[in-house]
């Protein structure tokens, strides 16, 4: 892991960079699908999952970091489960290069690659490439959008393309989307507390997804997760015009060295009065 204290990621940030970003996870997404179907899993010592998709997607990623932000640190999943995490400074880079692995080996859909930029604790900028679903998703201060494009292609080729918008929290239930593998009795909690039309279970970083895109109002998780599992999404709900907080209300912030890089629960949202009315 490079170890720098550069600082300015935000000024970087234009339309070229990230579709260059962009093209490096449908790549990625492209050496995750190779291995559909036929992986077998080993554990890591937490006893989390992990595969040689993850090891080519994360590989894949870092050789295009390294020509398109060379002298910004990486946090990568795999790098740090390896050799142990190491302080990244002001600016890096998060990338989960396979986020829902276990999703991924049971053989369903919603599995994704993800790439965030972070500068001062704060993600100002994301990439979520779905290769099974064939769905990207970009956000930056500059723009936020999604459209289809097949894993291997180019972001040039994307289909559909239209921009990302947070819906308004409706005057009837709420649609709240919630993760498929890790239930808690603390996000079942926090659901109670509000008025609930639908409920969308989905695994992985799609559940900000879909708060980005208008098609779910609130996406509670108290568990505990990484850095690297939430930084693009962040971004990309932020860009949308939704809100991430920390569990006990306040910002959620990145680049916590001191704590493995883990957070300890957070809420995303179409708006903030939703976290507030059923505060933790």
């Amino acid at each position: 892991m490079k170890r720098t204290r550069t600082r300015g990621l935000s000024r970087r940030i234009d339309a070229a960079l990230m579709a260059a970003l962009a093209d490096a996870a449908i790549a990625a997404g492209a050496d995750v699908m190779r291995h559909f179907g036929k992986v077998s899993p080993r554990l890591k010592p937490d006893g989390s999952p992990y595969s040689e998709a993850d090891l080519d997607s994360e590989r894949r990623i870092k050789a295009a970091l390294d020509i398109l932000l060379p002298d910004i640190p990486v946090l990568a999943e795999e790098e740090v489960a390896l050799f142990g995490p190491s302080a990244v400074g002001d600016c890096f880079v998060a990338v989960d290069a396979l986020d829902g692995t276990k999703e991924f080996v049971a053989g369903h859909s919603d599995f994704t690659v993800n790439i965030g930029l972070i500068e001062d604790g704060v993600p100002i900028a994301g990439v979520i490439f779905a290769p099974a679903l064939q769905r990207l998703w970009v956000g930056s201060p500059q723009a936020a959008f999604t459209g289809s494009v097949a894993p291997g292609a180019r972001m040039s080729g994307l289909g559909g393309r239209r921009s990302l918008a947070v819906a308004r929290p409706p005057s009837g239930g709420l649609l709240v989307v919630a993760s498929r593998s890790h239930p808690s009795a603390a996000t079942e909690d926090f659901i109670a507390r509000h008025q609930v039309a639908e409920r969308i279970s989905a695994g992985s970083s799609l559940k900000f997804c879909l708060i980005a895109e208008g098609a779910a109002h609130l996406y509670p998780r108290f568990g505990t997760t990484m850095e690297w599992d939430t930084a693009a999404g962040h971004a990309i709900v932020l860009a949308a015009g939704g809100v991430v907080q920390a569990r006990d209300g306040g910002p959620l912030r990145y680049g916590k060295a001191d704590v493995g890089f883990a957070n300890d629960g957070f809420i995303a949202a179409c708006d903030a009065g939703l976290i507030r009315n059923g505060s933790a």
